[in-house]
C-alpha cells in the first residue's frame, strides 16, 4: 500500500511539473488567424445575433464560470501550527521534554525531587508558545492589509444573445459569446474581434507598453500577444467601440494562465530560515557532543546511570539559549515596522533578511523605474531640438518660447487634442491632474498648459467645426477651427506620424516665416526624426493649413473631404517618452556599489527600454552593446564577438529560441542587461536563470505579467499605487511609493538585520559557558553546584533579553553599501568563527569571573577551594548535619545550602558584569567601539536594565524563598570586574589587529 502511496505521489508531482512546463511555454492559440465565418462555425455563434440563451447555458455548465480560480490558502491553523513547531521553536520543545523526562526520573527515583527541571520544562514551553503567538500576530496583520487590497467590485459585460443587448455578470460570459464593449470598460473574457470603431485597449498590465493598442478586426501578426485583432480579459478599453466573440474564459485566457503559472509555483526557503536551521544543527551539535562526553564521563567516574541521564539532560538544555527565539523574532519585527516608515510593507518578517542578501534585482520599466505617465521630453522647431522639461516637479530647464513658430506649434498641439481636464481640479497642480484622453494627447496638453497658460480658453476662442479622428490606415488626426484674429478665415490643424506628415506639406516654418520644403529642409527633419526616435520616444509631427477661401458656416464634410488635406505648412515635431524617476539613477548607482546587478525585464520595445537603462545607469556610460560596436566600427553584426560588449540588449523574440545553456552563458558573461519584448513566460524563466547561478533574485513588478516572475524570485517586490492586486498577492514585499530607490533603503535595512542578528546571536551564545562549566565542574570535580537551573534561567530569559534585542538598533558599521552581496554558501549567520569566539574566548574568560566569585565567597565562609574537591555527596546529603570547613567549624544541612544559594546569586551577578563587556564589544565585528560611539539609547538602557533586574533579583524580600537567591555583600559584586575589562581590552586589540591586517591569520580565525 505504502509504495502505491508512493507512486501515486510521484504521478501527481510529475504530472504538476508536466503542467507547469506546459503554462511555462507561450500561448498558442488560432483564434487570431482563422475568419469571422469560421469562428462562428467553430462556437456556433451568429455574428449579428450571439448565441441563443439554451446554447450559453450549456457552454456554461461545461466551462464553468468566468473568473479565476483563487490561489489555494493556507488554513490560518496551519500558519499558527508553522510558527509554534518551526525551525528554532522545535530546539526548545526539545528541551522543554528533555526536562519533564529528566524531572519524571527524578520524581519516580527521590523522595523529595527538586522541582527546577519541572520549572524549567514549564518556562521553555511558555517562551515557545509566546513567541509562536507574537510572530503568527504579526504576519496575520500584514496579511490583513493585504485583504483590504482585493477589490469587490462585480463586473458587469454588455452581451448580445439571440439578437437582444443584456447587461450579465461577467462571470456568466461564456465561449462564443458576442461581446460589445466602448471606452472604459474592462475587458471580459479573451476576444476576437469582429468590428471596431477606433478602438484602443490599455494592455500594460499585460505586456507592460503604456501607448494604447489599437484594435481592428485584421489579422496583423502570428503572436497572439502583438496581433491588432484579439482583446485580452481584464485589460481597459480607453476609447471607441468594438463587437468580439469569447474565445476563452477564466483560468484559460491569458491572464487566467499567468494567474495560475503564479500560484502553482513552488516558493523555496528564505536565507534566514536556512541559516537559522544551519544553527540549530551547529547548537545541537554541540550540546549533544558535550552531553554525551560528559554522560561517559560521569559513568567511568562511578555515578549511577541514572544521575548520568539526569547529567546528559542537564547539559543538553543548559546549551539551549532559550532567549534567542524572542530576540530574532523581535528584531526581524522591528526592521519591518522601520521598513514600512520607509514605504516598505513587508508581508512576512523573513523576507526582511532576504533583501540584504539580494544579489540581482530584475526590474519592471514602466512605473517602476519610470513615472508611469507620458510627458513630452523634446520638440524640434527653427531647425533645432529644445529640451522639454521632464521632471516631477518642474525644477529642470525650459526652452525658448518667443519663437513665432513655436506659438504656432503650441496651437495646433493644443486644439488638434482631444484630451481634457477633469471637472474640479483646478486648484490641483497641472501634473498631478487627471485626464480623459490617450496618454500622447494628456502629455501634450499638459505641456501646452505648462508653457501657454489656459487650453479651454484657446479652444474656446477657436471654435472647433470638424474633425477626422486618428484611424489606423490614414495615421493622421485632423481638425478644422473658426480663428479669433480672423472673423471670416479657418484654420486647419493636423498632427501624426511624422513620415505620413512631412508628406502632406509643401512648406516649413522657420522662425515665423514660411519657406519652400526642399531635400535639405527633408534631410533636416530625417535627422531630428532619427535622433529623437533612437532615444527610444515616441515622435509625432505638426501643420496647419489657414483657409480663407471658405466663409464662415461652411459645411466641412470630414467623411469625404471637402476642403484642402495636402500642401501644408509643416512646423514641428513634438516627442514624448515615459521619464525615468528622480531617484532612480543615484539608486542603481547605490546597488552597483554594493555588488548588486540591476537588470531590465520589460514588455516595451528595445529602443525606448534602452534609452530608459541608459538614462537610469542600468547600462553604464561607456558600455557599449554588440549594436553599438558594430555601428561605432561600421561593420554588419555578424562580424563583432559578443564577449566584446559588457552591455546588452535581448529581445523577448530571440529569447523564445534560447537554449537553457546559451541563456546562462549571456547571464554570466554580460554585466548589464535589458529583456526588452518579454511574455510573462519568459520573465519566469530569466529569473530561474539567474537562480540557477546561485543568485538571490528580487523582482520588482506592478503588472500581472509580473506575478509569476514575482512569486518565484527569493523576494517579489510589488508596487502599492499602481500594482494589480495578482502582483500584490504574489509579492513578499510592497512599495507603498511605487519608488525603485525604497529597494535600496530596503537592500541597507536587510544587511543592516543580518549584521545586528549576528551581533545578537554572538552576545547570547557567549554567557552559555559560564552556565554551562559549573554543571561540569559539578560533576568531574564533585564540588557543590556553584550555578543553578533557575539562576541560568533568570540569566536567558531576564538580565540578557533587553540586552540581546538592543542590538538591533545598533547603526551600521560604516561599509554596509560597499560590501558585495553576502554568499549564502560561505557566508553563514552563525559559523565556526562565530562559535569559537563567543565559547571558546569570551565564554571562558566569563566562566573564570563566575569561579573566581564562587571561590572568594567560600573561603571567606571557611572552605578552601582545595577542601572542596569530592565534598559533594556529604555536602548535598540531608542527614549529614556536622560537614566540617578549613577552619573545623560545623555547617548543617540548611546553613550549607544558604551559603550554595548564595553562591548561585553571586555567579548570576558575576556573568551579568561581565555581559556588560560583551555587550559593548559585539556592537562592532571590525570597527572600535570608539569609531562607533555610544549613540544606541536602547542599548544604554540595556546596561541599566539588566544591572537593575540583577539588583532586584538580589536584595528584593521572599527572594529566598521564591527563586532561592540571596543578598549579597557589596564587594562580591566587584570580583568580576577585572575580567569584564580584560574582555574590553582583549577584543579592543584584536579587533585593531583586524583593521591593521586585513585578510590576515587573525581576520581568518576570528571575523564572524
Amino acid at each position: 500500500m505504502g509504495i502505491e502511496n508512493d507512486t501515486e505521489n510521484g504521478g501527481k508531482r510529475k504530472k504538476k511539473d508536466k503542467e507547469m512546463d506546459e503554462l511555462k511555454k507561450e500561448v498558442t492559440m488560432d483564434e487570431h488567424k482563422i475568419t469571422s465565418e469560421e469562428l462562428s462555425r467553430r462556437y456556433g455563434t451568429d455574428l449579428s445575433r450571439g448565441l441563443t440563451s439554451a446554447r450559453a447555458l450549456e457552454v456554461l455548465a461545461r466551462d464553468g464560470p468566468n473568473s479565476l480560480t483563487p490561489p489555494p490558502t493556507t488554513p490560518e491553523w496551519v500558519k499558527f501550527c508553522r510558527q509554534l513547531f518551526g525551525g528554532f521553536s522545535m530546539l526548545l520543545w526539545t528541551g522543554a521534554l528533555l526536562c519533564f523526562l529528566a524531572y519524571s526520573i527524578q520524581a519516580a527515583t527521590e523522595d523529595e525531587p527538586a522541582n527546577d527541571n519541572l520549572y524549567l520544562g514549564v518556562v521553555l514551553a511558555a517562551v515557545v508558545i509566546i513567541t509562536g503567538c507574537f510572530s503568527y500576530y504579526q504576519e496575520a496583520k500584514s496579511s490583513r492589509i493585504m485583504d483590504s487590497f482585493k477589490n469587490m467590485v462585480p463586473q458587469q459585460a454588455l452581451v448580445i444573445r439571440e439578437g437582444e443587448k443584456m447587461q450579465i455578470n461577467a462571470v456568466l460570459v461564456v465561449q462564443g459569446d458576442l461581446v460589445e464593449i466602448k471606452g472604459g470598460d474592462r475587458i471580459p473574457a479573451d476576444l476576437r474581434v469582429v468590428s471596431a470603431s477606433g478602438c484602443k485597449v490599455d494592455n500594460s498590465s499585460l505586456t507592460g507598453e503604456s501607448e494604447p493598442q489599437t484594435r481592428s478586426t485584421e489579422f496583423t501578426h502570428d503572436n497572439p500577444l502583438e496581433t491588432r485583432n484579439i482583446c485580452f480579459f481584464s485589460t481597459n478599453c480607453v476609447e471607441g467601440t468594438a463587437h468580439g466573440i469569447v474565445v476563452a474564459t477564466g483560468d484559460r485566457t491569458v491572464m487566467g494562465r499567468i494567474a495560475t503559472l503564479a500560484s502553482g509555483l513552488e516558493v523555496g526557503q528564505t536565507p534566514i530560515n536556512m541559516e537559522i536551521e544551519h544553527f540549530i544543527q551547529l547548537i545541537t551539535g554541540v550540546a549533544v557532543f558535550l552531553g554525551l562526553s560528559f554522560f561517559i564521563l560521569a559513568m567511568c567516574l562511578g555515578y549511577s546511570w541514572l544521575e548520568a541521564v539526569i547529567f546528559l539532560i542537564g547539559i543538553i538544555v543548559a546549551n539551549v539559549p532559550e532567549g534567542l527565539l524572542a530576540t530574532v523574532t523581535v528584531c526581524l519585527t522591528l526592521t519591518a515596522k522601520r521598513m514600512a516608515k520607509k514605504n516598505c510593507l513587508v508581508k512576512n518578517l523573513e523576507a526582511v533578511e532576504t533583501l540584504g542578501s539580494t544579489s540581482t534585482i530584475c526590474s519592471d520599466k514602466t512605473g517602476t523605474l519610470t513615472q508611469n505617465r507620458m510627458t513630452v521630453a523634446h520638440m524640434w522647431f527653427d531647425n533645432q531640438i529644445h529640451e522639454a522639461d521632464t521632471t516631477e516637479d518642474q525644477s529642470g530647464s525650459a526652452f525658448d518660447r518667443s519663437s513665432a513658430t513655436w506659438i504656432a506649434l503650441s496651437r495646433v498641439a493644443a486644439l488638434c487634442n482631444r484630451a481634457e481636464f477633469k471637472a474640479g481640479q483646478d486648484q490641483l497642480p497641472i501634473l498631478a491632474r487627471d485626464i480623459a484622453g490617450d496618454a500622447s494627447e494628456s502629455a501634450l496638453l499638459k505641456c501646452i498648459e505648462l508653457c501657454c497658460g489656459d487650453v479651454r480658453a484657446m479652444r474656446d476662442k477657436n471654435t472647433k467645426v470638424g474633425e477626422i479622428p486618428f484611424n489606423s490606415t490614414n495615421k493622421y488626426q485632423l481638425s478644422i477651427h473658426e480663428v479669433e484674429d480672423n472673423p471670416s478665415g479657418h484654420l486647419l490643424v493636423m498632427k501624426g506620424a511624422p513620415e505620413r506628415i512631412l508628406d502632406r506639406c509643401s512648406s516649413i516654418m522657420i522662425n515665423g516665416q514660411e519657406i519652400a520644403m526642399d531635400d535639405d529642409w527633408k534631410e533636416a527633419f530625417q535627422s531630428a526624426y532619427m535622433e529623437l526616435g533612437g532615444l527610444g520616444e515616441r515622435v509625432l509631427g505638426f501643420c496647419h493649413l489657414a483657409m480663407s477661401q471658405f466663409p464662415r458656416g461652411f459645411s466641412f464634410d470630414c467623411d469625404d473631404p471637402n476642403f484642402p488635406t495636402e500642401q501644408l505648412c509643416f512646423l514641428g515635431l513634438i516627442s514624448m517618452i515615459d521619464p525615468p524617476r528622480a531617484a532612480v539613477p543615484d539608486a542603481v548607482g547605490k546597488c552597483r556599489s554594493a555588488g548588486i546587478k540591476v537588470i531590465m525585464v520589460t514588455g516595451d520595445h528595445p529602443i525606448t527600454a534602452k534609452a530608459i537603462a541608459k538614462g537610469v545607469g542600468i547600462i553604464s556610460e561607456g558600455n557599449e552593446t554588440v549594436e553599438d560596436i558594430a555601428e561605432r566600427l561600421n561593420i554588419p553584426l555578424s562580424q563583432v564577438n559578443p564577449r566584446d560588449a559588457k552591455a546588452c540588449v535581448v529581445h523577448g523574440g530571440d529569447l523564445k529560441d534560447m537554449s537553457s545553456e546559451y541563456l546562462d552563458d549571456l547571464l554570466k558573461n554580460h554585466t548589464e542587461i535589458v529583456f526588452a519584448r518579454t511574455s510573462p513566460q519568459q520573465k519566469l524563466i530569466i529569473v530561474e536563470g539567474f537562480q540557477r547561478q546561485g543568485a538571490i533574485v528580487a523582482v520588482t513588478g506592478d503588472g500581472v505579467n509580473d506575478s509569476p516572475a514575482l512569486k518565484k524570485a527569493d523576494i517579489g517586490v510589488a508596487m502599492g499605487i499602481s500594482g494589480s492586486d495578482v502582483s500584490k498577492q504574489a509579492a513578499d514585499m510592497i512599495l507603498l511609493d511605487d519608488n525603485f530607490a525604497s529597494i535600496v533603503t530596503g537592500v541597507e535595512e536587510g544587511r543592516l538585520i543580518f549584521d545586528n542578528l549576528k551581533k545578537s546571536i554572538a552576545y547570547t551564545l557567549t554567557s552559555n559557558i559560564p552556565e554551562i562549566s559549573p554543571f561540569l565542574l559539578f560533576i568531574l570535580a564533585s564540588i557543590p553546584l556553584p550555578l543553578g537551573t533557575v539562576t541560568i534561567l533568570c540569566i536567558d530569559l531576564g538580565t540578557d533579553m533587553v540586552p540581546a534585542i538592543s542590538l538591533a538598533y545598533e547603526t551600521a558599521e560604516s561599509d554596509i553599501m560597499k560590501r558585495q552581496p553576502r554568499n549564502p554558501k560561505t557566508d553563514k549567520l552563525v559559523n565556526e568563527r562565530l562559535i569559537s569566539m563567543a565559547y571558546g574566548q569570551i565564554g571562558m574568560i566569563q566562566a573564570l569571573a563566575g569561579f573566581f566569585t564562587y571561590f572568594v565567597i567560600l573561603a571567606e565562609n571557611g572552605f578552601w577551594p582545595v577542601d572542596l574537591l569530592g565534598i559533594r555527596l556529604r555536602w548535598d546529603n540531608r542527614d549529614y548535619n556536622d560537614l566540617e570547613d578549613s577552619y573545623g567549624q560545623q555547617w548543617t544541612y540548611e546553613q550549607r545550602k544558604i551559603i550554595e544559594f548564595t553562591c548561585h546569586t553571586s555567579f548570576f551577578v558575576s556573568i551579568v558584569v561581565v555581559q556588560w563587556a560583551d555587550l559593548i564589544i559585539c556592537k562592532t565585528r571590525r570597527n572600535s567601539v570608539f569609531q562607533q560611539g555610544m549613540k544606541n539609547r536602547i542599548l544604554i538602557f540595556g546596561l541599566f536594565a539588566e544591572t537593575a533586574l540583577a539588583a532586584f533579583l538580589s536584595y528584593c524580600p521572599g527572594m529566598d524563598i521564591a527563586l532561592r537567591m540571596y543578598p549579597l555583600k557589596v564587594s562580591w559584586w566587584f570580583c568580576a570586574f577585572p575580567y569584564s575589562l580584560l574582555i574590553f581590552i582583549y577584543d579592543e586589540i584584536r579587533k585593531c589587529i583586524i583593521r591593521m591586517s586585513p585578510g590576515g591569520w587573525v581576520e581568518q580565525e576570528t571575523y564572524y
